[in-house]
């Protein structure tokens, strides 16, 4: 199954229903949809679209991960940085890291592979998955992520970004 719109209703949380929240919540979004992405190489190829000249924009790629005690992560990184996850790993001081399958993925943060956002954490926070976002987001005007399926895109401002996380009761580490 794919990781577009066409097949939210079979996610735990559907896109709709987030951006719901987000609006019964007052955080403000843009929303951009657009041919499914499943790739970084496949963003840039879009991104053209919405991004605002003159705009401080983090575009991201987005790891879940796990370590030898099983337990989850969800590392939020600028879509250019170089990842080497033994080194990644280390730096966050939780050892040797491996990607999830795709059936964890979807136990754990309630999307499939090319959807992976900030926003699971939506379903993540009750699963008890760790969240790291790269500190490049604290100088960021806007942060472009996916609302759970790879056919849309929204910004948020690093403030609505932020309160987001705040009202789902997830804590940011900054990597």
């Amino acid at each position: 199954m794919d990781a577009s719109s066409a097949y939210q209703d079979s996610l735990p949380v559907s896109s709709d229903a987030l951006l719901a929240q987000l609006d019964d919540w007052g955080i403000p979004y843009v929303l951009h949809t657009h041919v499914p992405l499943r790739t970084v190489e496949d963003a840039k190829n879009v991104e053209g679209q919405f991004m605002v000249p003159g705009e401080n924009a983090l575009r991201l790629k987005n790891l879940y991960l796990r370590d030898k005690k099983k337990r989850n992560y969800l590392v939020t990184l600028e879509q250019d940085r170089e990842i080497d996850l033994k080194g990644l790993g280390a730096e966050l001081g939780i050892g040797n890291l491996s990607f999830g399958s795709a059936d964890r993925l979807l136990e754990n943060l309630g999307i499939r592979p090319g959807a992976v956002s900030p926003l699971a954490m939506i379903t993540g926070a009750e699963k008890g998955v760790t969240f790291y976002m790269d500190a490049a987001a604290q100088d960021a005007d806007v942060i472009f992520m996916h609302p759970l399926v790879n056919d849309r895109t929204v910004s948020m401002t690093r403030a609505d970004v932020m309160a987001f996380f705040e009202k789902i009761g997830v804590e940011v580490h900054w990597v």
